[in-house]
């Protein structure tokens, strides 16, 4: 059972390690249709999430202020994805793909350091302001030069994805000497017991 598990486990682990490094190079190789599809996949995703929360707006049985706002971030999706397909292939998509990543980077770095001011008795306190100003200032970074920092985004999540890769498939490896490991104990211990 042991050695079936093992074997499965550092199989599966191998063969996502090697993908994730193709997937890197790609990235890497070319950023710039990387960069096309993710930004297509986000007026995918704000238009079906803007499909949706509209249709909750008008069905769910909630209060009128949730309605209300769930209509108003259905419409406010709906509007970005089709400015992301009116001009595809001209920028506006990698734009507005730039400009969420830097609102959400604001947003989170906001968060953080609200958590930080209103809880006293937070441990690493200090961190959370410090993670949360370092995701304003990136945010910033990415709203001031948008289509920079999202080439830079895109290779590094190259480099990311290369660099994960190759852990992956240190782990597949240790996975399985543990594997033999165990089998050979469970071996042995078996032929002590029958003896």
């Amino acid at each position: 059972m042991i050695s079936v598990l093992g074997q499965q486990l550092w199989k599966g682990k191998l063969v996502s390690g090697v993908l994730t490094i193709v997937l890197g190079a790609m990235v890497l190789a070319w950023p710039g249709p990387t960069i096309l599809i993710a930004s297509t996949m986000f007026g995918v995703f704000m238009l079906v999430s803007g499909f949706a929360e509209l249709f909750l707006a008008f069905t769910l049985p909630r209060s009128a202020a949730t309605r209300v706002l769930l209509f108003l971030t259905g419409a406010l999706s709906f509007v970005l994805a089709i400015l992301s397909f009116r001009h595809f292939g001209e920028g506006y998509a990698i734009l507005l793909l730039s400009l969420w990543i830097g609102m959400g980077f604001i947003f989170l770095g906001i968060s953080e350091n609200a958590v930080a001011i209103n809880e006293r008795d937070l441990p690493g306190r200090g961190w959370y302001v410090v993670s949360g100003v370092m995701s304003m200032i990136a945010g910033g970074i990415v709203l001031v030069w948008p289509f920079d920092s999202i080439l830079v985004l895109t290779l590094v999540s190259g480099v990311s994805l290369a660099i994960l890769g190759v852990i992956q498939i240190v782990q597949a490896f240790q996975i399985r000497k543990d594997s033999n490991a165990a089998r050979e104990t469970f071996e042995t211990l078996s032929q002590r017991v029958a003896a």
